[in-house]
């Protein structure tokens, strides 16, 4: 019985280790890029959508796990992460970074045997993030851009997977989820100030808790409309894209991206807490949902076509 929960304890340092609703909000991410990409040319591959799931799974857990090993001493001074399996010592450090290299491994194997865009841009993904990302947190708020780079690889990661080419389409979503982090992290990094400053980490633009950091998150908000909008113009300037979104769904997507926008004036006027925190809810909220109405717009109009 003692052993049992002994091995118990130890496995659920292993996937606390993964950061499960992070992995997990990232692979859905290459999922929508995937179901865009669906076409008469390309349809749907029950393997390559398999390979897609358990490799970037693989990856983003290997990220995290790297992620933690070499900030094991900067987790242990926040009270965020403190309580992290590494700074607790429920699983050693050698068996993290075993556990890491075994996971990025199979994730690359998977991700190349789909096609070589796939398996370069997961490498691509994972090198900046452990070995550019992780370090640059502490030296400086230039990490945010850095860190942007990989967190915005899943959505264009699915679509070519299936595509097995680079295009317009998985630059729009590249570009969409580059955008999108910075007033999701950026709200993070405000209500987390103190706790950050702590371990020497500062995120904000300006390294401080004020009107141009505020400033920044309601301008690349702003820059979301345009972005989430441009499958709604994508066919009228390159008529052969797969990539499409009616005028109902434009209009959806607007209506949430405008009150998104509409937050952030709000937290640029009173820049506290309680509304940086309203901004990092609704950024986890707004990112999948409006992948799902260009999902669901897509496969709507497929139907009664």
């Amino acid at each position: 019985m003692f052993a049992l929960k002994m091995y118990s304890m130890i496995l659920r340092s292993y996937i606390e280790l993964l950061k499960m609703r992070l992995s997990s909000s990232v692979v859905f991410s290459a999922i929508a890029g995937y179901l865009l990409a669906i076409s008469e040319k390309n349809p749907h591959d029950p393997i390559v959508l398999f390979k897609l799931i358990i490799g970037g799974f693989f990856i983003v857990g290997a990220s995290n796990g790297l992620n933690q090993v070499f900030e094991i001493d900067v987790d242990s001074l926040m009270e965020r992460t403190k309580n992290r399996p590494l700074p607790k010592k429920k699983i050693t450090l050698t068996s993290a970074i075993l556990f890491s290299f075994l996971l990025a491994a199979l994730g690359l194997i998977c991700l190349f045997s789909i096609n070589l865009y796939s398996g370069f841009f997961s490498l691509i993904s994972l090198l900046i993030y452990v070995l550019g990302y992780t370090p640059m947190k502490t030296n400086s708020p230039l990490a945010g851009f850095i860190g942007a780079i990989p967190g915005a690889m899943p959505f264009m990661l699915g679509w070519v997977a299936l595509q097995g080419s680079f295009g317009l389409e998985p630059g729009v979503f590249f570009a969409i989820q580059f955008v999108w982090q910075f007033p999701h992290f950026w709200s993070i990094a405000w209500i987390r100030f103190e706790d950050y400053k702590k371990a020497n980490i500062n995120l904000l633009p300006s390294k401080n808790k004020d009107n141009k950091s505020a400033f920044q998150i309601v301008f690349y908000t702003f820059c979301l409309i345009p972005l989430s909008l441009s499958p709604l113009i994508l066919p009228y300037i390159y008529p052969e894209t797969l990539l499409r979104l009616s005028y109902i769904g434009g209009s959806v997507v607007f209506l949430m991206s405008g009150w998104y926008f509409l937050k952030t004036l709000k937290f640029l006027k009173t820049q506290t807490e309680s509304e940086a925190k309203k901004i990092m809810i609704f950024s986890v909220i707004y990112l999948p949902t409006i992948q799902a109405i260009y999902i669901i717009d897509k496969y709507y109009y497929t139907f009664i076509n």
